[in-house]
């Protein structure tokens, strides 16, 4: 399970208009338990862009980001964690168009 500690969420502009429906752009810190493969010391956040379009919205990429390093961490979340993103996303989009 994530447990989410922060987050932010910004709307990505497409000044060429590439790209079919809106994408938005999340950075959600996570806490893990020292006992977790993932974890680190200095943190980890997950990156994921999340796309709405009139066919269903969805999670385009997430990637795990090392919090003081910015490296990218070589590990994938469980599939379970994929849909709580994917659900966490659905949620709270729209506070980027808020702004």
């Amino acid at each position: 399970m994530l447990e989410i500690t922060t987050y932010s969420v910004e709307f990505i502009k497409d000044p060429f208009g590439i790209l079919s429906g809106r994408r938005y752009e999340f950075l959600v810190d996570i806490e893990l338990d020292e006992e977790d493969d993932l974890y680190s010391s200095n943190g980890i956040y997950i990156r994921a862009v999340y796309s709405v379009e009139e066919g269903g919205n969805r999670l385009v990429k997430h990637e795990l980001i090392e919090r003081v390093t910015d490296k990218l961490l070589d590990f994938e979340l469980e599939d379970e964690e994929v849909e709580e993103l994917l659900v966490f996303c659905a949620e709270h989009y729209a506070e980027a168009d808020a702004q």
